[in-house]
């Protein structure tokens, strides 16, 4: 089975965004710095502006670490691993043939259980449906191939 990737973020940017993102970050960081170096004494008296400095600093960093696509949300599916980004500034979870119990696929969200008792939930968007039909497809597909036990839930309102 090959690797398939899909992304479970609302659009993927651009080209140029990606860099405006990056140019934006490192003026954010710029602006962080020259503030902490030519207003040192003004910000030893005042509090507000050290808030200020982290936030350009946390802020810009982010920028430049989601333009060069590092802090892309995603599942990808190999033959033996499934691995997840749910949140964009952690790592992604790399889940082992061996380590599944069992998934339970409902129509928005995809629950893989682990044989440790942690249950991993992916939660997909309503605005894309066929790409949550594509990824529950090839779930499926990777549990028949490597003797998962998956069940299709129906979610009653």
């Amino acid at each position: 089975m090959e690797t398939k990737y899909f992304s479970l973020d609302q659009a993927d940017n651009s080209k140029t965004v990606k860099i405006l993102q990056v140019v934006f970050g490192i003026l954010c960081v710029a602006i962080a710095i020259f503030w902490l170096v030519f207003n040192l004494r003004s910000i030893k008296a005042n509090g507000t502006s050290w808030i200020t400095i982290i936030f350009l600093l946390v802020f810009g960093f982010y920028q430049v670490y989601s333009g060069m696509g590092k802090s892309a949300r995603f599942i990808e599916i190999s033959s033996d691993k499934i691995r997840i980004r749910k949140i964009n500034i952690l790592p992604p979870v790399i889940i082992q043939v061996p380590q599944i119990q069992k998934i339970e696929i409902y129509p928005f969200n995809l629950n893989i259980i682990l044989k440790s008792e942690k249950k991993i939930i992916v939660r997909f968007g309503a605005t894309y449906h066929d790409t949550n039909e594509k990824i529950k497809d090839e779930i499926l597909i990777f549990a028949e191939q490597n003797s998962i036990n998956s069940e299709i839930m129906i979610e009653n309102i």
